[in-house]
């Protein structure tokens, strides 16, 4: 059952819970042919409303800081594994409540935190992030493994050997990856660190494992999973965020007016892509748009969609329709739960969209609506 848009207050973000759960029925049978654990990045997806479904499938979260360890506590009812590229000691205790595992950046975090951890008498596994120099992201904002990188410590500062406590190793390197990709990225980590890897206990792989996209081989992962899990006897670990909540659900917005200069036809909508949607300006990349023509078609109404900030590249283009738009015509945007919901800002003082769960038994269920004050208090 399609959503209903008509149910649907405009701008909105909107998850179809059938869409999550077929996910996440997936991500849990990887699991469990595989024999190792994935755990939910709260770096791509945080809807804590969508937790309870969550839970029903997995158990685990990865956090990235003190507030996502807490939200890991409150609302998934789990102690999450905890990365930051630096940890402060105002904020190291109560990390270390609110998780399971803390993987430290560098050796003397490390070093600084450590008697810290042995005296808090929490059942804490350290590990430490490693950077293995590989990766083939090709976007730099998104490469973890570029050369000057601040994240991970690098074979050579190790020369063979842990810091005291650590128990494990956790890489990152992947972005939307397919399981060609992991492998040469395993290559390369056991090749930097295959002497490392003995003294350990666990290895977290990191994100990027986009196993729910259409076309992935997901028996390839299971077998490059397996493989690696038998042959060093350790537990492996995966966090993706994308592929919890890969095409999920939607963005729904207004045209609020059409503007025309040099022959160029912009639609102004009551969303911002600078706002709501940055992932289009930082990756780049486009959306697509439920009824538009990806790519422009000769003789077709064709616009770019402008945000309503002032920002004056707060656009993406272009699109065609088969009808001219006008004021109070509804744009959805696909795919615009995973890490756009958690990037969002109040830029401008824009108006925030509100957020929305779609059953196809209830139907629409609003969660939350922003106004003023959500504006206000992030501001002193």
């Amino acid at each position: 059952m399609a959503i209903d848009y008509s149910r649907v207050p405009s701008s909105c973000y909107v998850m179809d819970e059938g869409l999550l759960r077929k996910n996440l029925e997936l991500i849990r049978s990887v699991s469990e042919a595989a024999g190792v654990e994935i755990i939910l990045a709260f770096k791509g997806f945080a809807m804590w409303s969508a937790f309870p479904v969550v839970r029903e499938y997995i158990s685990g979260a990865a956090a990235s800081g003190l507030h996502e360890a807490r939200l890991a506590f409150e609302e998934m009812g789990t102690r999450a594994h905890t990365f930051s590229a630096a940890f402060s000691e105002a904020d190291f205790d109560e990390v270390l409540t609110y998780s399971s595992h803390v993987t430290f950046n560098s050796v003397n975090q490390v070093k600084r935190f450590m008697p810290l951890v042995k005296k808090s008498g929490k059942a804490v596994s350290v590990g430490l992030r490693v950077n293995h120099e590989f990766s083939e992201v090709e976007t730099a904002l998104y490469n973890p493994c570029a050369p000057g990188s601040r994240l991970g410590v690098l074979a050579s500062e190790l020369d063979g050997k842990l810091p005291e406590g650590v128990e494990g190793l956790h890489f990152h390197s992947l972005c939307e990856a397919y399981p060609e990709d992991l492998e040469k990225a395993l290559a390369a980590f056991e090749d930097k660190f295959s002497d490392l890897i003995p003294q350990v206990k666990w290895v977290n792989f990191g994100g990027g494992h986009l196993m729910t996209r259409k076309g992935y081989d997901v028996q390839r992962l299971i077998d490059i999973l397996k493989k690696f899990k038998n042959k060093h006897n350790v537990h492996v670990i995966l966090e993706p965020g994308s592929a919890f909540a890969w095409e999920t659900g939607v963005l729904v917005s207004t045209v609020l007016d059409v503007v025309e200069n040099k022959g160029i036809k912009t639609a102004i909508l009551n969303v911002s892509f600078t706002a709501h949607m940055p992932d289009c300006l930082e990756m780049p990349y486009k959306p697509r748009i439920v009824g538009a023509d990806f790519e422009p078609v000769a003789g077709k109404p064709t616009y770019r969609m402008g945000g309503n900030s002032c920002l004056a590249g707060d656009y993406v283009g272009d699109w065609s329709f088969n009808k001219e738009l006008k004021p109070g015509d509804l744009i959805i945007f696909e795919d615009m739960i995973h890490y756009t919901m958690v990037k969002t800002t109040t830029f401008n003082g824009v108006q925030h969209p509100s957020i929305g769960i779609w059953n196809d038994t209830t139907g629409f269920r609003l969660v939350r609506k922003f106004g003023y004050e959500d504006y206000k208090n992030r501001l002193s």
